[in-house]
């Protein structure tokens, strides 16, 4: 059994293992960025004008992911964070098969479901575990890495079965990559990977002797955290609302984006180059935004990020260029970038080391919720101005009432107090 050490260099094998993990995981969601939305217009006939049917599998995979990351938080903390990583890739395996064999959009609805608890389990679980293997101090670089790893693989999945599809056909080009890739990971997370749960006690016994505290480690119920975490405190509050409005942008770019650059008379291929510059440069730029949010403070990089993506969502549709597409794309994952580890690594800040696991699970919760409702508001936006264009405007308007939210409540008292506060409320209890 390995001897307990905190810190990225000393579990630096088994960090770098959860971070092949995640660019797996990443690579399994992003096969489907541009090649199930051109299937729901070349096989399906979902583009015209069923805006709503064309946004369901996204608002599926959104719930579905949403309620997932609610519960692993508190599954991990009773059957470990291996196990859970090693279900979601087997609830992966069908996802291939049942877009390959699909004969109706409702088998596309039901791949989504099982990519939603994929995505749930392992993405959540990945990073969990290296949270739990790093220094606490290490918090916004260990986010960078994770979404670094996990994003630079949704542009480059999304790219790269696309090239394939204009070889080989979109369903084949999905079978071939998504069963390689989950049967890499569901393969390295059952022979490479071990389970971090004595790293994440450990973190708390620190956390205890910090607080010269002696009392046991009890189990706050996940009610009472979920609506002290979405109503209570103010500034967990403006972190969970920001983590649901962020995923509209996403939501854009997976059902909205390829569907209007088509339209725009651009091939796949190109459609999903440009849709992958967003992915590689959020991914690649967490890189340095991570660390940078742990020396900088959180706040800024959350609302310039915030601002940043509703320019280039609102000049989206102004512009008719694929180099000026690309520039905006580009804006967009820089911004996602500034904004996405950084929300995370504030959300950590606030949370006691053993209740860090469902803290997070909540603000994960509503954050994905934003998949289910992004896509749901673009599909009914899009149905009553019969436009493709609108989408992109509510995105815009939304990011930057989003990014003042968080201005005026991160102004407010220290994380430190606020998590003081939370810790004698739950102890009260």
């Amino acid at each position: 059994m390995p001897r307990i050490h905190h810190g990225i260099r000393a579990n630096l094998p088994q960090i770098s293992q959860q971070l092949f993990q995640v660019f797996l995981v990443g690579l399994t969601i992003g096969m489907t960025r541009t090649l199930v939305p051109g299937l729901a217009e070349t096989e399906f006939g979902l583009a015209g004008q069923a805006f709503l049917s064309l946004s369901l599998f996204v608002v599926v995979f959104g719930l579905v992911k949403a309620t997932m990351n609610l519960l692993a938080g508190r599954l991990s903390d009773q059957y470990g964070r291996r196990s859970l990583l090693i279900s979601g890739w087997l609830f992966a395996l069908p996802v291939p098969l049942l877009i390959f064999f699909a004969q109706s959009w409702w088998w596309i609805i039901w791949a989504m479901v099982f990519l939603g608890i994929n995505q749930g389990l392992c993405w959540s679980m990945a990073l969990n575990s290296k949270l739990d293997l790093a220094h606490a101090h290490q918090k916004g670089l260990i986010n960078g890495l994770n979404e670094f790893s996990g994003y630079a693989a949704v542009g480059i999945a999304g790219w790269v079965t696309a090239a394939l599809a204009d070889h080989y056909g979109s369903r084949e080009a999905i079978l071939g990559f998504g069963l390689t890739t989950i049967g890499l990971g569901l393969g390295l997370a059952i022979w490479k990977v071990i389970d971090t749960q004595r790293w994440a006690q450990r973190h708390q016994q620190n956390h205890q002797k910090t607080l010269n505290k002696d009392s046991p480690m009890e189990t706050v119920p996940l009610k009472k955290m979920m609506v002290s975490a979405s109503l209570k405190y103010p500034q967990l509050v403006a972190l969970n609302q920001a983590g649901l409005v962020e995923k509209f942008i996403d939501a854009l770019v997976w059902v909205f984006m390829p569907i209007y650059l088509l339209n725009q008379a651009q091939t796949l291929v190109q459609a999903s180059a440009i849709i992958a510059i967003y992915g590689v440069v959020w991914g690649a730029s967490q890189l340095i935004t991570g660390p940078l949010s742990d020396k900088w403070g959180r706040r800024g990089l959350i609302v310039g990020g915030f601002w940043l993506c509703a320019f280039a969502s609102l000049g989206f549709v102004w512009v008719e260029t694929p180099l000026a597409w690309s520039i905006l794309a580009g804006m967009m994952g820089f911004g996602m970038a500034m904004l996405y580890p950084t929300l995370g690594a504030a959300v950590a800040d606030i949370s006691e080391p053993k209740s860090r696991a469902s803290i997070l699970g909540i603000y994960r919760f509503w954050r994905d919720f934003g998949y289910a409702l992004g896509a749901l508001l673009m599909g009914v936006i899009a149905i009553y101005t019969e436009s493709i264009i609108w989408p992109f405007y509510f995105v815009g308007i939304m990011m930057l009432l989003s990014g003042l939210w968080v201005l005026i409540a991160l102004s407010k008292p220290h994380p430190i107090k606020q998590l003081t506060e939370m810790q004698n409320d739950y102890s009260n209890t």
